[in-house]
């Protein structure tokens, strides 16, 4: 069934590996326990990232565990400027080491080194992101105090199988839409966030990967009518034969959607793209302002990014049949090929 919604309170897996019941959901029903994972160590995938977004800068921040590497980043967009740092720490074979929590709505994710200090914080109705990363960029740190605010409200939850191997699957949250407040602090400047205008949203994601997958993935959050309205769109995660990921956020509820097609310009990452859908619900344009590029080649690793910031003017339609319109919403559209 296509777009099947799970709400039962369940393990997240099957006494063979795979994944109990396939489908979306708005909160984190099914229980993912990395102990009934029958996969290889080396093959399981987890991460928490967090974007802080508004129309000037942006701040991308990533602790992850990939089963036999893991990679700590921290990214500062400038997009007035048109630059953009990335600065990632590779640690070998993790493989659970890092203990990061079983769900996105308690526990503290954290890590340390003698260069990077990052915490991921998660209290009643708030999340805090800390960060202090020595040389950072041109021998500069780069420091952060940045809390999000939470209410209750619905998220995208996906679980995903693979046709191709029993025991893969993708279990992930979106949240989208929580408020932004603090600063960050890099070669003397200081960037702060205001909750009247900006958000963050949180990528939360637990799983054992194929080896070589490309995925296509958007999500933006602004104020709209005076309510906060967002949008999670993608495709290319495992076998989404049961219900895609692709959901309108306004005032806290969700709004589901049948499929969105990414239209990219074959020649330029930087030309204007397009989306379209299914349902005639989520038609954008998309003007780019800055392309985040980033080849990895190491060994059996590689992997090709671009995450493309800029902005997405167009119409997205509710459940209910309200029009939502939007003029340069800053957001992000990004084209991955991974092989790890």
């Amino acid at each position: 069934m296509r777009n099947h919604e799970v709400t039962e309170i369940q393990p997240l897996l099957t006494e063979d590996g795979s994944l109990r019941e396939p489908g979306w959901s708005k909160r984190l029903v099914q229980q993912y326990d990395r102990r009934q994972i029958k996969a290889p160590r080396f093959r399981i995938k987890e991460w928490d990232y967090y974007l802080v977004l508004n129309e000037d800068y942006a701040g991308a921040f990533t602790i992850s565990d990939d089963g036999y590497i893991g990679l700590q980043s921290v990214s500062l967009l400038n997009f007035k400027e048109g630059w953009e740092h990335t600065e990632t720490i590779l640690n070998a074979f993790p493989m659970g080491r890092l203990a990061l929590p079983a769900t996105s709505e308690s526990g503290d994710t954290v890590y340390r080194d003698r260069r990077l200090q990052m915490s991921f914080a998660v209290s009643e109705g708030q999340r805090r992101i800390t960060c202090r990363f020595e040389n950072f960029y041109n021998g500069k740190p780069f420091s952060c105090d940045i809390l999000l605010h939470q209410p209750d409200m619905d998220t995208m939850v996906i679980a995903t199988p693979w046709k191709n191997k029993k025991t893969a699957f993708y279990y992930n949250q979106k949240i989208n839409c929580m408020k932004a407040e603090g600063t960050m602090h890099y070669d003397g400047k200081t960037y702060t966030f205001r909750p009247k205008s900006d958000y963050g949203t949180l990528d939360w994601g637990r799983g054992v990967w194929t080896y070589d997958n490309r995925w296509y993935w958007s999500s933006g959050n602004a104020t709209v009518d005076g309510a906060p309205f967002g949008f999670n769109i993608g495709y290319g995660f495992g076998d989404t034969s049961a219900a895609s990921e692709n959901m309108l956020f306004y005032g806290g509820k969700c709004h589901k959607l049948d499929d969105v097609t990414f239209h990219i310009p074959e020649e330029d990452y930087m030309k204007p793209w397009t989306f379209t859908s299914s349902d005639g619900r989520f038609e954008m344009d998309f003007e780019p302002v800055l392309d985040r590029a980033a080849r990895t080649s190491a060994l059996v690793i590689v992997t090709d990014q671009h995450q493309v910031f800029g902005k997405m003017s167009g119409r997205a339609v509710l459940d209910d049949g309200k029009v939502i319109e939007v003029k340069d919403m800053m957001c992000f559209a990004e084209d991955v090929h991974n092989r790890y």
